[in-house]
């Protein structure tokens, strides 16, 4: 049943589908414009359809045009194996989206780029094609200390945003999986998020917000400026230097 909500959302998915908004990758220290993606995939380690989604995003974990980030959900958690990284977090993130859309269901896998298009994310072509789609169009992040975020001023009419704090872990983790439908298999996982945090609100002018201290050693921290309750990820960048890349 949850495998046809999803290929129902799939085509839904596919009829909206339009011009993404994308984002600004500034260095720590300095203003670096750049076209950053934001690809968010929302699985579970106990979902039998997520393993071939979560291989296209961990293909994109070193593309310095993108965040690739996996967020686990819990509504798989009763059905055999529990997964190690869910949390009810990043559940009710993609309840936001859902609702936003007004509709009344949410599946795995399932992929939004930029907050603003979604996908099932196991064709990568289909994948590749939406990213290469993202316009960039919003404000400028910068990081002038590791404790501190700027969001500069916006010209133009803008829409109340949340800043949220994303910190994931870079590494590739090698997940076995000893329960449900991906029993025996050892998951590969990449930029797997560990924290999401709500930074407050930006409404067009300049605004710093102070990091709080991660929980966890070896994480690295990105910052999204998305509009409010699940709309488009208008900014996006990562406070580590990934960044050569050019406009």
């Amino acid at each position: 049943m949850m495998r046809a909500i999803a290929y129902a959302g799939v085509m839904l998915s596919l009829a909206l589908a339009a011009k993404v908004y994308a984002s600004d990758v500034p260095t720590p220290g300095q203003t670096l414009t750049s076209k950053l993606v934001v690809v968010e995939l929302f699985q579970s380690q106990g979902c039998s359809s997520c393993p071939p989604a979560e291989e296209n995003l961990n293909a994109l974990a070193d593309d310095r045009a993108v965040l690739a980030l996996s967020f686990g959900v819990t509504y798989w958690d009763g059905l055999g194996w529990k997964d190690t990284f869910a949390t009810d977090a990043y559940t009710a993130r993609q309840w936001r989206y859902a609702h936003y859309r007004h509709r009344d269901t949410v599946w795995t896998p399932q992929v939004y780029v930029n907050g603003h298009t979604d996908l099932v994310g196991t064709n990568r072509a289909q994948l590749n094609e939406v990213i290469h789609q993202a316009q960039s169009n919003g404000p400028t992040i910068a990081w002038p200390s590791v404790d501190r975020v700027h969001i500069k001023a916006a010209s133009g009419r803008t829409e109340a945003s949340d800043v949220w704090l994303v910190r994931y872990d870079p590494r590739t983790l090698h997940v076995p999986i000893g329960a449900g439908e991906n029993s025996g298999r050892t998951l590969d996982q990449c930029n797997v998020v560990r924290e999401l945090i709500r930074l407050g609100k930006w409404k067009g002018d300049d605004e710093a917000f102070t990091l709080p201290a991660s929980s966890l050693p070896g994480l690295e921290t990105a910052v999204l400026v998305q509009v409010q309750e699940g709309g488009d990820i208008l900014s996006a960048s990562v406070q580590d230097a990934r960044g050569s890349n050019k406009p």
